[in-house]
């Protein structure tokens, strides 16, 4: 069927705009803690930490592009200016006092400017403050298992579902914390070295066996937040998320209650179990 030059620029501005809607409808559902297509900045913060990663991040990305066209643009002189033809009889010259000073002093004083938010972020992602709950997080081959010492003595694995989304990032039972409290995170490893990393959080720590190694976040928004185990771990190590959901105080109050009961005569899923899920 022919069509006319008016007809197919209708059909062209149909696709685009149905393109644009999808690509928005992506970015929107990809808005809080997860990766974004085609993503080449920082997720979005979750927390303070993660806030003032992304800050510093920022001030160093100006700093390094100031340096280095800087650097491009003594290249080009030098290039330009004191080549053979253009400079035929060089200069004898061997030392310049005020250069060498600056050249000296110069990325001294950048350094120490570039240290001073360094350890006060250091400083803050390591020193945890007074927790309004502790999670303990064990990592294990290949999946995550989550007890609340806080809330009662109950603990549940977490593994990756198949059928949920984002993919290879839904599990079955997520991490459950309340908004605007400081968390403080417990972990170690069951058999091999992981690491709990949520990248919307700021934080990424390793799950070693026979330590108990812990890091904080305060989680500002509501939301699902996801991360991966960073530390490659065995065969299934590229298949064993973490999802953190991030509910009001009388939601996850509600949810303690309802855990008690779920996970009191089976504390942890049975191996067997998440075996198998995990096998599916």
């Amino acid at each position: 069927m022919k069509m006319s030059s008016g007809q197919m620029g209708r059909r062209l501005l149909g696709l685009t705009v149905a393109g644009m809607a999808l690509v928005a409808g992506g970015a929107a559902f990809a808005e809080l803690g997860q990766p974004r297509p085609w993503e080449y900045t920082l997720q979005e913060a979750g927390s303070p930490v993660m806030e003032n990663i992304i800050t510093f991040h920022n001030v160093l990305l100006a700093i390094i592009t100031v340096i280095t066209l800087f650097v491009l643009a003594l290249l080009v002189v030098v290039v330009v200016k004191f080549n053979a033809k253009t400079n035929p009889v060089p200069s004898k010259t061997t030392h310049n006092t005020l250069i060498e000073v600056a050249w000296t002093l110069i990325p001294v004083l950048i350094l120490v400017g570039i240290a001073v938010p360094s350890f006060r972020l250091l400083f803050l992602q390591l020193d945890v403050p007074k927790a309004d709950l502790t999670v303990k997080v064990t990592g294990k081959q290949w999946y995550w298992s989550y007890a609340y010492p806080d809330n009662g003595k109950f603990e549940f694995d977490s593994l990756m579902a198949q059928d949920k989304q984002p993919r290879l990032l839904g599990v079955d039972n997520e991490m459950v914390v309340p908004v605007n409290k400081v968390v403080r995170v417990q972990t170690t490893g069951a058999d091999v070295i992981h690491s709990f990393a949520v990248p919307s959080f700021g934080i990424k720590i390793d799950s070693i066996p026979g330590r108990l190694n812990e890091t904080w976040f305060k989680a500002s928004k509501v939301g699902m937040y996801y991360g991966q185990c960073s530390e490659l771990c065995g065969k299934d190590h590229a298949f064993m998320p973490i999802a953190v959901k991030v509910v009001s105080d009388q939601e996850f109050a509600a949810w303690v209650e309802a855990a008690k009961k779920k996970y009191a005569t089976n504390p942890a899923n049975t191996f067997a179990s998440a075996a198998g899920q995990a096998a599916q």
